[in-house]
């Protein structure tokens, strides 16, 4: 190979890699479109440099062939790099460190105060990182990016927090560049809504589909793209507003300043407040899908409510996208069927025939950690980036 085309070659199996973890060589050359010869020649420069390794694991028996050994996976070794992913939402930090082949290296979670000021989280993160990074045996230079989520949108060239109240703590607040301040690594920053498109797509409930929604149903109502088998973001980072969706025009009147609004019918301070009556002020989201797990009628009624009128929203999104699959996580999403079969009702409802007979609706896999997941896999293209530079 000269130069340029091994350099070439090099990143495609390098990214083939940094995206589908540990592969077999034959699929590693399908996914890459390259020669077999060519990436055995790539994998023993790789190799050589020790950047990838091969685990003595069969792949999946459904991969096997039905004749002698099974092959054996190839994956990027730790050495090639680790990335980061922090989620913030109105009351908890997430954040996860992984190694470009997906191995997840250390955990953490931490509630927070609601309304926290966007430089006391930051500096939470700052010390929730150092203990993962002692944790993971990881030095901050192994570290090549960080995948940052916030709820609300998210100015692209900028990287400024739009107006949320959701965390009104942020508001106008550069977040990709006051966290790369103090954590002195370089961030990436995305709606979290977007982030749990991209963990479900990558990892959990949404594997296999081309063309995917993902709806984020917790504090606020959100939705990620995925088109094509890429992420879609719109034009300015703002795509995927569905919570600000006006599924009543003369409903309540929307934080946003609209009226009737889907969050005015299916955020959880609209579901709370429903059940303010019969169980007091003290009532969580979290505490309302329990209860309805549990059998009581009022908190499944509630969520039934919200099902609808998310469905209703969501046969627009149909109607207009066309989606395989709609992935449903956040903490309302946990609710599972009570949730999921009066949204399916309503959405085939509101629905034309073929875009309601091309999707189906699931529950996400990865429950409260898709949004922090995704920030990993937002910034594994950087550390393959990194690796073939």
């Amino acid at each position: 190979m000269e130069r340029t085309s091994r350099r070439d070659a090099r990143a495609r199996v390098v990214g083939v890699l940094a995206e589908s973890g540990a592969v077999s060589r034959a699929d590693l050359a399908r996914r890459a479109a390259l020669a077999p010869s060519t990436v055995s020649a790539v994998v023993s420069e790789l190799h050589a440099a020790g950047l990838v390794v091969e685990p003595a694991e069969p792949v999946h028996p459904s991969e096997r062939g039905t004749v002698g050994r099974p092959p054996v996976l190839i994956a990027l070794h730790r050495r090639a790099g680790v990335v980061a992913g922090i989620d913030f939402g109105k009351r908890h930090l997430r954040l996860a460190i992984s190694d470009l082949s997906h191995a997840l290296l250390a955990e953490r979670h931490r509630t927070l105060d609601a309304d926290l000021p966007a430089k006391e989280a930051i500096a939470l993160a700052k010390e929730v990182f150092a203990d993962a990074l002692e944790e993971a045996e990881v030095a901050r230079d192994e570290v090549v990016g960080i995948g940052l989520g916030l709820p609300g949108p998210v100015h692209r060239p900028s990287g400024e927090l739009g107006n949320s109240t959701i965390l009104p703590g942020w508001a106008g607040t550069r977040a990709a560049e006051a966290v790369a301040e103090a954590l002195e690594l370089p961030v990436e920053v995305e709606n979290d809504a977007n982030l749990g498109a991209l963990g479900e797509w990558m990892w959990g409930a949404g594997r296999g589909a081309a063309h995917m929604a993902y709806v984020k149903a917790a504090t606020g109502i959100g939705a990620g793209f995925i088109v094509a088998n890429a992420p879609y973001v719109g034009a300015g980072g703002t795509a995927g507003e569905l919570g600000h969706t006006v599924v009543d025009p003369g409903g309540p009147i929307c934080r946003c300043g609209n009226r009737g609004c889907l969050e005015t019918f299916a955020g959880a301070p609209a579901i709370l407040s429903s059940l303010r009556d019969v169980h007091g002020d003290g009532l969580t989201l979290q505490d309302a899908v329990a209860l309805a797990i549990r059998g009581d009628a009022g908190c499944q009624r509630a969520i039934a409510d919200a099902g609808t009128a998310i469905g209703t929203a969501v046969a627009t999104l149909c109607n207009l996208f066309n989606p395989h699959r709609v992935v449903v996580g956040g903490d309302l999403g946990a609710a599972g069927e009570f949730l999921l079969a009066p949204l399916r009702e309503s959405l085939l409802r509101g629905a034309i025939r073929s875009a309601a007979e091309d999707v189906t609706v699931v529950q996400g896999e990865l429950g409260d950690r898709a949004e922090v997941l995704g920030a990993v896999a937002l910034v594994l293209g950087r550390g393959a980036e990194a690796t073939t530079a």
